[in-house]
């Protein structure tokens, strides 16, 4: 009753290859964009802000760019914080050596240059797959944090080895890095990015590039045989995917923490964005930013919940029950839907379109 699409005509090809083709979901999307964009910076304390919604976007981000490489490609990956790391790096050195340079611009060069390493290392993909390549992404992973951690000149010969974000401003008076940043501003900048390229991505995917790599995922061979060259389409996902983890990283080293080093974006980081993606829901925009709520923003709901109620815990016991009640969520959501929350939001709209009616 309240989500069908009877009644709603298209009259012309473009109304019916709208991204939101119902209005239900334009009406969904308009209100997650108002609450986004206006009442959480109104309401929101700098602690929300800066603890809660920043590290949600990046992971955001970061699931995104590994979903377009393994939901929609079929190509493993391990390299994801490997490939952070690039994005951070390559926008620490862009930022120092042209201190003029827009940040956007640098963010999207440290993007461009992650996504020619990403080229790189996925070149083994045009030879082996499945859990082979996902070993030599590992070595991308392994070989990246060693050369950022020993080699000094990518920190400008740091003793501490730490990067530490310069201030800069995306327009007069708009800082979004630096000790002159408010949660605010970091909050708007990190928030339009990701709008941004969750955008292209979702018209990236529905594309005729979308489809050559939804065809490379289904059936390789098939696909060749139909013309479609496998090169151009995995390279293509593997650069498209290494360039948002690389924004992503870029945004973690400057919006969100302000300084990193390279153990920061350790194989532990590759494992979470992996979480965040399947238990999201592979092949899905929408589940990229489920997984990554259900990743950031659950531990800290748990933490803060005795308190809240007036109990008061010991830090390790809050530490061991968050493990235990985080694992037992993530096998149950696997075992009751395999393909992620994504797929539970999609029964139940189809749910909705039924109801009340049984049948």
């Amino acid at each position: 009753m309240f989500y069908r699409e009877a009644g709603q005509f298209k009259a012309t090809y473009a109304a019916d290859q709208a991204i939101f083709p119902i209005l239900q979901d334009k009406i969904g999307i308009a209100i997650i964009l108002a609450i986004a964009f206006g009442v959480i910076p109104a309401f929101a304390s700098d602690y929300f802000l800066s603890s809660l919604m920043l590290p949600f976007l990046v992971f955001s981000l970061a699931a995104l760019g590994l979903n377009i490489l393994l939901g929609y490609c079929g190509q493993l990956s391990l390299g994801t914080g490997a490939f952070m790391a690039c994005g951070a790096f390559f926008a620490y050195k862009i930022t120092t050596a042209f201190p003029e340079l827009n940040i956007i611009f640098v963010f999207l060069l440290a993007g461009a240059g992650t996504a020619a390493v990403g080229v790189f290392f996925g070149l083994p993909s045009l030879r082996i797959k499945g859990f082979y390549l996902a070993v030599a992404t590992l070595a991308a992973q392994f070989f990246l944090i060693w050369m950022f951690n020993k080699v000094d000149w990518w920190t400008n010969f740091s003793p501490s080895g730490v990067i530490s974000a310069p201030p800069r401003e995306v327009l007069p008076g708009f800082a979004v890095t630096g000790s002159s940043a408010t949660p605010v501003d970091r909050y708007y900048f990190a928030l339009g990015v990701v709008c941004v390229l969750a955008l292209l991505a979702k018209n990236m995917v529905r594309s005729r590039i979308g489809r050559t790599w939804m065809a490379i995922r289904d059936m390789d061979i098939a696909a060749e045989i139909i013309g479609i060259r496998p090169m151009a389409a995995k390279l293509s996902a593997f650069a498209i995917s290494s360039f948002y983890i690389g924004v992503a990283g870029a945004l973690w080293a400057f919006v969100y923490t302000s300084s990193v080093e390279a153990l920061a974006f350790d194989i532990n980081r590759s494992f979470q964005v992996l979480f965040m993606v399947i238990i999201g829901g592979l092949g899905s925009i929408l589940g990229s930013f489920l997984g990554a709520a259900f990743i950031v923003l659950l531990p800290i709901i748990i933490n803060q919940a005795p308190a809240a109620v007036g109990i008061v815990m010991d830090t390790a016991l809050l530490g061991h029950i968050e493990f235990m009640v985080l694992g037992a969520l993530i096998i149950i959501i696997l075992i009751a839907e395999p393909h992620g929350m994504a797929r539970l939001w999609q029964i139940g709209k189809e749910k909705l379109r039924l109801w009340p009616f049984p049948h």
